[in-house]
């Protein structure tokens, strides 16, 4: 499973530093600085929880993504009161990973000075929260711009429903399903950002959930 993390999170243009037990990584945090530190719980040497709570008692400035087998409603929530950021529980989607890393280094990283996101011939001004193609500004409500925001952020990337209710919806209830209400929106804009054009950028990526991408050249 390291091995394989490591192969795809560096393929998708991540730096990767892979540790084989809790001390190593503990020192390897503290020699080398990183972003963000994915955490296994089951770790040998010391219980990775453990590990997350000297982070915090030492102060660092560091994001911790758990990404553990161990996945009841109380796991999260003890991993999420010790310090971590984020909670993945396994079996995941390597998009929904690396979806949920980004957003984690969105949230903590220093921004970019600019004002858009770009994706083909869709352009989105963060500042004053309009959104245009081609130069035809779209009219938008404002959840409609919340989600096209986030899926450009995420653009080239498979974004599951339950990411979107999470992070655009704010709705952590496992026992509020908003699918309905979702493809409902997603089929709103959909309609407004892709069907007065030739090209098409929103994708439906079947049982996984949309992707926003520029067209293929």
């Amino acid at each position: 499973m390291s091995g394989a993390l490591v192969s795809g999170l560096e393929a998708a243009g991540y730096e990767v530093v892979a540790a084989s037990s809790a001390e190593e990584g503990f020192f390897l945090v503290h020699s080398l600085r990183p972003d963000l530190l994915l955490l296994d719980l089951t770790l040998p040497q010391r219980n990775g929880l453990d590990v997350l709570r000297q982070i915090r008692k030492e102060g660092m400035d560091l994001r911790v993504l758990i990404l553990t087998s161990h996945n009841t409603v109380e796991d999260r929530v003890e991993g999420l009161k010790t310090g971590a950021d984020d909670y993945l529980g396994k079996p995941f989607s390597f998009p929904e990973l690396t979806a949920r890393i980004d957003a984690l280094l969105r949230r903590f990283l220093t921004p970019s000075p600019s004002s858009f996101v770009v994706v083909g011939d869709l352009s989105i001004n963060t500042r004053n929260r309009t959104a245009s193609r081609n130069g035809e500004e779209l009219e938008l409500t404002a959840r409609e711009f919340d989600l096209l925001l986030y899926l450009a952020q995420n653009r080239g990337r498979t974004v599951s429903r339950e990411m979107l209710a999470k992070d655009v919806w704010q709705e952590n209830s496992r026992f509020t399903p908003l699918d309905n209400v979702i493809d409902v929106q997603m089929a709103r804009l959909r309609k407004k950002l892709d069907d007065p054009f030739e090209v098409k950028l929103l994708q439906t990526i079947r049982g996984l959930g949309f992707s926003l991408r520029e067209p293929q050249v």
